[in-house]
């Protein structure tokens, strides 16, 4: 179908021009397939949408019980198929153009206390190699702030322990060297020496952290991993994978590290990206305060 060639040619052309991950590709993809779909049911396709027909499918999905932040995702991803769309001469006039956001209001990420960390981290049975392969990518993923993606992703050429840093290939991919930490170190080197080979068994990889089955980790797999070690340690708060970066960022901010520096590790090409962290460092300032002082 035509409309289906000029959604692949424009996933084609994002990854030409911003090197967006398979991950960034794939919600992009969702989102205008979405939108086809819902077209399709006033016999209308991507290139013959008008704005009404667009306002239509956005009122729909605001019925329909879609977020606020789910609709501004939807209509960011139109905006820039629309946009490429005049850019290639398929359309005269962008029907997003005069089309506003809805306001969504930025919600504080959630953040371990560095007490929730410690317990966290401790969980994993280090006496097992599958123990000392977790405790290793916890400590790794706390030390450095990595996305999940960028973690599991790492190959053993990625990682210096001799100069104490990781090079991490992030998004868009841009690169950055990130330092590890003692810790990290340590329990890095532990599972290098003993718990890697004894899963892997003789076969060959370049991931650096590998299953049973002798294949690279998956964001999946973590996941459920950081989950059954959050029960272990009582952590009931909502927690993903990204909780550990978030957590990281608002504790090197707290012991007063410099924003920009926080900005370089976690590879953020936008200084606003990073600045959602001073805010929870603000807010338990103000818990801290209200606790704390006599006139709190």
């Amino acid at each position: 179908m035509q409309q289906d060639f000029l959604i692949e040619r424009f996933l084609d052309k994002l990854w030409a021009e911003r090197g967006l991950s398979d991950n960034s590709l794939q919600s992009y993809r969702h989102d205008l397939v979405h939108l086809q779909g819902q077209l399709e049911g006033s016999d209308k396709t991507l290139s013959s949408a008008r704005r009404e027909d667009l306002l239509a499918v956005l009122a729909t999905d605001v019925r329909q019980g879609k977020s606020p932040r789910s609709v501004s995702r939807y209509l960011s991803a139109y905006r820039q198929f629309y946009r490429w769309l005049v850019r290639e001469g398929v359309l005269a006039s962008d029907p997003v153009a005069l089309i506003e956001s809805p306001k969504t209001g930025r919600g504080l990420p959630s953040v371990l206390t560095e007490q929730q960390v410690e317990t966290l981290l401790a969980a994993p049975d280090t006496t097992t190699p599958l123990g000392l392969r977790d405790r290793a990518m916890l400590e790794l993923m706390y030390a450095t702030g990595l996305r999940v993606s960028e973690l599991v992703g790492l190959e053993l050429a990625n990682l210096n322990l001799n100069q104490g840093v990781v090079r991490v290939i992030g998004k868009g991919q841009k690169e950055r060297l990130v330092p590890i930490g003692s810790e990290a170190h340590d329990s890095i080197e532990a599972y290098l020496n003993s718990a890697r080979p004894e899963l892997l068994k003789g076969m060959q990889t370049n991931s650096l952290f590998v299953t049973s089955r002798k294949a690279g980790m998956t964001r999946q797999a973590f996941w459920y991993m950081l989950k059954r070690y959050a029960a272990r340690s009582d952590i009931r708060q909502k927690l993903s994978p990204h909780t550990l970066r978030h957590s990281f960022a608002t504790h090197l901010l707290n012991h007063g590290a410099d924003l920009r520096v926080v900005q370089l590790l976690l590879g953020h090409s936008d200084l606003t990206s990073t600045q959602i962290y001073t805010h929870i460092a603000r807010e338990g300032l103000k818990r801290m305060h209200l606790t704390h002082h006599p006139r709190g």
